[in-house]
């Protein structure tokens, strides 16, 4: 059994829609909801801030003898 958390924008009609791994796609599922609205907006992952080429300039390092070889 696995858990999911997850905050959803209502679709306009009212309804949520629920996106399925996809080995589950074909499986019965048995769906148990608690609903509550949110009041404070969704935080931002942090992986948004990582776009672009040099996003990671500085927060790598390599050891100083990687790929080094002993004749």
């Amino acid at each position: 059994m696995s858990t999911i958390t997850a905050i959803f924008d209502p679709a306009p009609d009212g309804t949520l829609h629920l996106p399925l791994p996809a080995v589950w796609r074909k499986l019965p599922i048995r769906v148990k909801a608690e609903l509550e609205p949110v009041t404070q907006p969704p935080q931002t992952p942090v992986h948004a801030n990582l776009r672009g080429f040099g996003c990671l300039k500085g927060k790598i390092s390599m050891a100083a003898d990687f790929g080094y070889r002993v004749p």
